[in-house]
């Protein structure tokens, strides 16, 4: 076998989607404790996770739905926060071998993630459906398996613990904000802008009226729109 069918394997994939499925499995053992947390049933919780792979969208989600918010909210906020996952669909289309079909590509464009898009731009060359099958297999099973272990974790553990372990999914966030954050000024600023809207939301009166969904958009949009005009990503040409 050639190197480059060995890397087009379906156990190629399967390995390199290994560690993320792990990292998957911790981080949504976090998720599973704070859904329980905000009153989502034990099966409401699993399922999220089953239909769904975004970190991100899903606390955003659950939060819409413990503040009992409208339809309207929740599609924009997913909106919002989904959006990469596009780009990083039409990213992968131009390292797609002829193998990939349009049934393909819906198949596969569920299980889209920032580490699942990066394992795949990263490999040299062409990338055949094999290795992108193997490569999505274990990660939706790691993000679903580990909220079943947080959520039944939540209603046994004692509250104190099970706050301290829900902190796990915001140092995830921490953690892609933080190297960015370091690298590029325009960043660091759209994450304090985000961060003062957010805690003006929660602390004043008049703001905090607002329900979650709207301020999850409003700080999103204002933060970056006004990166986007103060410090525009120029070209590597520019």
């Amino acid at each position: 076998m050639t190197k480059e069918k060995s890397q087009n394997s379906y156990f190629y994939g399967l390995n390199k989607g290994l560690p993320i499925a792990l990292g998957y499995l911790s981080v949504s053992f976090g998720f599973g404790i704070t859904a329980i947390g905000m009153g989502i049933p034990s099966v409401g919780a699993i399922l999220i996770s089953l239909t769904n792979l975004t970190s991100a969208g899903q606390l955003a989600g659950i939060g819409i739905i413990a503040a009992c918010g409208t339809i309207i909210e929740m599609i924009l906020a997913q909106l919002v926060i989904n959006m990469r996952y596009c780009l990083m669909g039409l990213a992968l289309t131009q390292k797609l071998d002829k193998s990939f079909t349009t049934p393909h590509r819906m198949i596969t464009s569920f299980a889209i993630t920032d580490e699942v898009f990066a394992v795949a731009a990263a490999e040299r060359g062409l990338i055949g459906r094999r290795f992108m099958y193997g490569l999505i297999t274990l990660p939706p099973i790691g993000w679903t398996l580990g909220t079943v272990l947080g959520v039944y974790a939540g209603q046994v553990l004692p509250p104190s613990i099970c706050s301290a372990l829900g902190l796990a999914l915001y140092s995830m966030f921490v953690a892609i904000i933080v190297p960015p954050a370091r690298e590029d000024k325009g960043v660091l600023c759209a994450v304090l802008i985000a961060s003062a809207m957010s805690c003006a939301m929660y602390f004043v009166p008049f703001l905090k009226q607002i329900s979650t969904g709207f301020q999850i958009i409003i700080c999103a949009v204002v933060a970056s729109g006004i990166m986007a005009v103060a410090a525009p990503k120029c070209d590597e040409e520019d």
